[in-house]
């Protein structure tokens, strides 16, 4: 339990920045898995369209994880790493 004002602040923005955190990196993960499946769908199909959907969707991703390492959710070089590893699976399709 808080004992004076600033504690009460802290718990307040802590469980604020919290919510924030959790949104990216969910969000982040609900969009790659999206991105995966379109790209299976792609390998499949071997239609242009798929891969133009999968490419549309892969911007989202690299949207978000961009807005989130610019609200410090995750460290530049972990932002790299998951930006790196989409691109070379969409290479790899």
């Amino acid at each position: 339990m808080a004992n004076n004002a600033s504690a009460e602040k802290r718990i307040l923005i802590n469980k604020r920045n919290r919510l924030q955190n959790r949104f990216y990196k969910s969000s982040v993960r609900t969009l790659t898995k999206m991105f995966l499946k379109d790209l299976e769908v792609y390998k499949i199909s071997r239609d242009p369209n798929d891969k133009e959907k999968a490419q549309n969707r892969l911007s989202l991703v690299y949207s978000l994880i961009d807005k989130g390492s610019k609200r410090n959710v995750f460290h530049k070089n972990t932002a790299a790493r998951k930006k790196s590893k989409l691109a070379l699976q969409l290479k790899m399709a």
